[in-house]
């Protein structure tokens, strides 16, 4: 059914609309084409009028207003856009303890769709509200090391304790236990036959411990207090080889073992992870033998121990991230201080989890778990999982203050019932293949609740679902699709009324500049083998094939060839004293040179008009500021001498005030401490010595900061320097002579001494000579002598 109109009349007789816009840019054919250049693109689906006086093709593609102005109707007018539709919106909820836990609702919306159209946005609010009275359910994971020996005996009354401070911030609450060391297999555990059934065996501090372990689930979580003191007074610490701990493979065991640890679907999950070493990560397992990666399942047995301990490498931080926000559990690392900083790394990787430091023995177990709770709870962040690759999300956070935060999905400081809202906007880049529908889920880190969001795409046009093939409007070798006709192979023209070959016409057609290119280049359409060449509001399209323009060529800083050239089939060509592909290179070099006549004060090069410095720490517009070139001071003496001192090779006033515009401040002293600054000196006329700064300021301003007057100091004193030449001589020789009679007198004294001593040995010998009697030896040799 033809559809008669004065569209073509009114495309003659108005002219496009004013300024330029994308949308005329005469690249697309087809209305599907048309939608993707821009989301301000419209496409006008009104059947043209025949007419024989027609030279320029209809404009389909262009901004709604112009469209209807040239003549099309508004229902013919194809301008899908980008929109949202709630599908689900339950209230929020106000405590946690409803009559049907199922009730409670922490996120609004629950679920929705939104409708995009590539390059458009659509926006929707989310708000979230942590709930009062809220069920927890906690899970304690400790490590059973030997080193942790001391805590475990502190923790033996932990959930007694505990159960009372959390009774404080709900009345549902329920505890948990298990425990990890390491894997059992070398080396990361003794396994010697001899340490078989003892690790501990001839360790003298702790003989005797039980074998080492993966991780064992011990207490699924329960509200009967005794029984988890009971079930933690039997446990014992085992020992392993190496430094680091499996706790990570535990904690993976501990997320997704989520029937057999007990967590509730309708609590807030907490996973306490206490220890006081660092953890094995990915590819550690290889040491041992273990090539194949953690699986992220559960395998816990009938003994309730991870039975792929031995079996599987340790997890990677990103499966450790990716398990805990499925099953929507918080981790508080509770590590010593030793390892607080690393624990802290970690956090910065894992969404939802905290750390929090650890005494030795674990006395403060019980206030680091209320502290990480209540800082958990004052915290509300949003994340996002299966976000499609081609789907943009940006988020503007409204907090408790009330002002909007571009760009963050996080509020912090809040208190437990305070509400907060997220703007999320949403744009789709390219339509996917098959232009099939998607969804993502937008969800608070650690909750239950989610947003459920539905992704379809405004890729297609209403009016190409109408289609007419062998339509009459097409001379019946066509097909008449949203206003235009698609011709059958060998037929041309924009009601097909043409054949290629007719005529002794090119069988490969006039209109296609060779084999496999597009028909007119794409920007016009083919009358009888003839292009005519579509309109553009950004110049002219012209050429046989309508291959070239005056505004397809190089641009700089959005000017069409620098406006330094003219644009002739997509190549500028460049004016006079200008080259480069976009005729932004003047050859000039006047705007190089530096008020001395240097061409970039000879530390450079001059490159379309502008010096390119080359000495290390030259700038300036004609490399005319540099502090650390050596000729520097030099430079800046010369006015120095002639500012201040009407002296020097610039002394003509004219030339001075020429080459010398640098501030100048004079000082009665310098701060020679300024890092920022050179310090330049030289010697004058007189002998004297000036010094002056050299810096350059943020504002780009040269300072000389120079002394009022030269440093003349007076000539030294002959008389005084002899007098002191002396004076000198005179104390180095009688330092000289007290030392000489300080040893001389200490060799006297122990030479004197030693004769003391040899003379007082001697009497001594004298006196008992003749004091004690004789020996029996003696007194024969005297008596005989007697006898004699």
């Amino acid at each position: 059914m033809k559809r008669k109109g004065s569209f073509l009349s009114f495309c003659t007789e108005f002219p496009p609309s004013s300024g330029l816009n994308v949308c005329m840019s005469g690249s697309a054919t087809s209305c599907e084409e048309c939608i993707l250049i821009h989301p301000s693109c419209a496409w006008c689906a009104q059947e043209e009028a025949k007419s024989q006086s027609k030279v320029i093709p209809t404009v389909r593609c262009d901004l709604t207003q112009s469209l209807q102005i040239r003549g099309c109707k508004a229902q013919f007018i194809e301008f899908p856009s980008s929109q949202t539709s709630i599908l689900k919106s339950n209230p929020l909820s106000t405590k946690g303890s409803a009559p049907s836990q199922n009730e409670v609702t922490q996120i609004m919306p629950q679920k929705i769709s939104v409708s995009l159209r590539p390059g458009d946005q659509t926006s929707f609010q989310v708000q979230v509200r942590q709930v009062e009275d809220y069920p927890v359910d906690l899970y304690y994971l400790m490590d059973l090391s030997l080193s942790m020996k001391d805590d475990l005996v502190t923790i033996h009354n932990l959930g007694t304790k505990l159960t009372e401070e959390m009774s404080r911030l709900t009345s549902n609450f329920r505890l948990g236990f298990g425990t990890f060391v390491d894997k059992n297999i070398s080396p990361f555990s003794y396994t010697e036959p001899k340490y078989q059934n003892n690790p501990c065996n001839g360790y003298k501090l702790f003989p005797n411990c039980v074998p080492s372990f993966g991780f064992r689930h011990v207490l699924s979580l329960t509200d009967k207090v005794d029984r988890f003191n009971q079930e933690v007074q039997k446990q014992m610490v085992s020992r392993n080889r190496d430094a680091p701990e499996g706790g990570f493979d535990a904690i993976v065991q501990a997320a997704v073992c989520k029937e057999e640890i007990g967590w509730r679907k309708e609590a807030f999950h907490l996973l306490v992870f206490a220890t006081d070493d660092v953890p094995h990560l990915a590819l550690d397992g290889k040491l041992g033998g273990l090539v194949n990666p953690n699986d992220g399942e559960c395998h816990l047995d009938k003994n309730n121990e991870n039975s792929a301990s031995t079996q599987m490498d340790y997890p990677s931080l990103g499966l450790l991230g990716e398990k805990l926000a499925e099953n929507n559990i918080y981790l508080i690392f509770a590590v010593t201080r030793r390892y607080y900083v690393i624990y802290k790394n970690y956090t910065a990787l894992i969404p939802g989890t905290t750390v929090e430091i650890l005494d030795m023995d674990s006395k403060n177990i019980i206030q680091l778990i209320v502290n990480a709770y209540n800082n958990i709870r004052s915290k509300v962040e949003l994340t996002v999982s299966d976000q499609p690759e081609d789907i943009s999300l940006s988020f503007t956070a409204t907090c408790q203050d009330g002002q909007p935060l571009p760009g963050l999905r996080k509020c912090s400081d809040l208190k437990i019932g305070d509400t907060v809202s997220f703007d999320v906007n949403v744009e789709a880049r390219s339509c996917p293949k098959g232009a099939a529908s998607q969804s993502f889920t937008i969800k608070p880190v650690g909750f239950k609740d989610r947003l459920e969001v539905t992704v379809d795409y405004s890729c297609d046009c209403g009016c190409t679902r109408a289609a007419q093939t062998n339509s009459s409007v097409c001379s019946s070798t066509g097909t008449f699709t949203c206003g235009k006709c698609y011709c059958e192979p060998g037929y041309l023209g924009s009601h097909c009324e043409c054949q290629e070959g007719e005529s002794g016409n090119n069988p490969l057609g006039a209109c296609r500049e060779a084999e496999g290119k597009r028909m007119c280049s794409g920007r016009g359409e083919c009358s009888c083998n003839q292009c005519l060449c579509y309109e553009s509001e950004f110049g002219k399209v012209y050429g046989s094939f309508c291959e070239c323009d005056d505004f397809s060529c190089a641009r700089h800083k959005g000017v069409l060839c620098a406006g330094h050239g003219e644009c002739h089939c997509g190549e500028c060509k460049c004016h006079a004293g200008y080259i480069g592909d976009n005729c932004n290179c003047s050859t000039e070099t006047t705007s190089c040179l530096a008020d001395d006549g240097q061409l970039c004060s000879g530390r450079g090069h001059c490159v379309c008009g502008h010096c390119h410095c080359s000495e290390p720490g030259a700038f300036g517009d004609t490399c005319e500021k540099c502090p650390t070139c050596p000729d520097a001071c030099g430079t800046k003496r010369e006015c120095i001498e002639c500012r201040l001192f009407n002296s020097g090779p610039l002394a003509d006033n004219q030339t001075c005030q020429r080459l010398c515009k640098d501030e100048i401040i004079t000082v009665e002293a310098l701060d020679t401490d300024d890092s920022a600054g050179v310090l330049c000196l030289y010697k004058s006329e007189n002998d004297c010595v000036m010094k002056f700064m050299y810096s350059e300021h943020a504002n780009g301003k040269s300072i000389l900061t120079a002394l009022k007057e030269p440093e003349c100091g007076g000539g030294p004193d002959a008389l005084m320097v002899l007098l002191a030449v002396v004076g000198s001589i005179l104390m180095v020789g009688i330092i000289l002579l007290a030392a000489w009679k300080l040893a001389i007198t200490v060799h006297d004294r122990r030479a004197f001494a030693q004769f003391q001593n040899a003379r007082c040995r001697a009497r001594y010998e004298v006196v008992r000579t003749r004091l004690l009697p004789p020996s029996n030896e003696n007194y024969n040799l005297q008596k005989a002598n007697h006898n004699n």
